[in-house]
């Protein structure tokens, strides 16, 4: 069923799929609405220094798209600020109730700073950075009243800059877990596409030689005259794109879903894993152009490659679904049920032996997510899953499940 003009306009804004496609927009325009709340909070409650609210909104909001990111950030940076409020008072009191000579106040100043900068290179990072940064905001200047005063009016407007930051985050979300999700679909399905390819890349140059052809041509190829699929190359480039993408959302997908960040590393390492097998295959298929394999086998890896490609799709499928589906067995295939495969020639039995290696990783790649499902499932939000149920229910149940 074609989607009306309204169900393409509003997708973006309701559906999620859609809105990870359109991500840099969506991103674009939420900052853009953030800024303008900033500066009508700055109007209305007319705080001295209410560019830092401004500020605050684009330091949070930039370079960051998804909530699990935004939400650490933005906790980093009050707990950052309000620690550094709580520290220069401390200071303040110091100096005013103490006595002390100044160049005690500035000894004092300097030994917090190097604590500070110690704690935030060995664990508080940014936040050890926001402590000390609104510290000397407030006490950059002891003699100076107005120093202090301008100091806690800026750490207030950090705060509310903070505040629009984290509320603009919820009219268009974009959670970590779900790009997460989206992101290792779209790359399993451009994996079960550039598998496919290669398969097509070696029938195209079918290594099954009868006599006539061996007459035609009675002598093989070198491996270097033997071209390569540039569009395989260019989509394996595509892939490598989307698996670095992948890295910023493992530790806000940690937070949102509660993975253990481990799980989530070794299931990034068995993605990587993947796409290293299917580059090896690219690389061995222009190989055994000229080199002759018997129809058993020629029929075996057709099949065996078949079965693959349909479960790097189906898995795909799994991840982008709104129900809660389960991760079939990759395929029933043993090589090592076939006795005949080490008869071939050497370069065959690696090509049979690289695409055993990556049933194996398929299957640890689809185990991990089995077993981490109840997790990633669950933190991908109740609302989207009702609203992808309602939606391939209006339109006709189609769902790319079952193939």
């Amino acid at each position: 069923m074609k989607p009306t003009l309204y169900q393409r306009i509003t997708a973006p804004f309701v559906e999620p799929y859609v809105r990870y496609q359109h991500a840099d927009i969506l991103h674009a325009t939420r900052l853009g609405t953030a800024v303008i709340l900033a500066l009508l909070v700055n109007k209305i409650t007319n705080l001295p220094h209410g560019e830092w609210t401004t500020i605050t909104v684009f330091i949070i909001l930039g370079l960051l798209q998804y909530q699990g990111a935004i939400y650490t950030k933005a906790k980093e940076r009050v707990i950052g600020t309000l620690l550094g409020i709580g520290t220069a008072l401390g200071v303040l009191w110091f100096n005013q109730n103490a006595g002390a000579w100044l160049w005690v106040d500035y000894a004092l100043i300097g030994l917090l700073s190097g604590i500070i900068g110690y704690l935030a290179v060995r664990q508080l990072g940014y936040t050890g950075l926001l402590t000390g940064i609104t510290m000397l905001m407030i006490v950059s200047d002891l003699g100076n009243n107005s120093i202090g005063q301008d100091g806690i009016y800026r750490a207030l407007n950090i705060l509310l800059g903070t505040g629009i930051s984290v509320a603009v985050t919820l009219i268009l979300p974009l959670k970590s877990t779900l790009m997460w999700r989206f992101l290792l679909s779209s790359n399993l399905d451009a994996c079960s596409s550039l598998y496919a390819g290669v398969g097509h890349h070696i029938d195209a140059t079918d290594g099954v030689v009868d006599d006539s052809v061996q007459k035609l041509k009675p002598v093989a190829l070198p491996v270097k005259e033997v071209p390569v699929d540039r569009a395989l190359v260019t989509a394996l480039q595509q892939i490598n794109k989307r698996l670095l993408a992948v890295r910023p959302h493992i530790a806000a997908t940690a937070s949102e879903s509660g993975i253990e960040k481990e799980t989530l590393e070794t299931i990034q390492r068995t993605h990587r894993n993947i796409i290293g097998t299917i580059d090896l295959l690219l690389s061995a298929a222009p190989r055994l152009a000229n080199i002759e394999i018997d129809e058993e086998n020629h029929v075996l890896l057709v099949h065996y490659q078949h079965e693959l490609t349909q479960a790097m799709q189906h898995m795909a499928a799994v991840l982008r679904s709104p129900s809660d589906e389960v991760f079939r067995p990759i395929t029933r295939i043993a090589v090592s049920e076939y006795p005949s495969v080490q008869h071939l020639a050497f370069e065959w039995q690696g090509y049979f032996w690289l695409t055993q290696t990556l049933q194996t990783q398929l299957q640890q790649l689809s185990d991990l997510l089995q077993t981490s499902k109840p997790h990633w499932f669950a933190a991908s939000g109740l609302g989207y899953q009702r609203r992808e149920q309602r939606r391939m229910k209006e339109q006709g149940g189609e769902t790319d499940l079952h193939l």
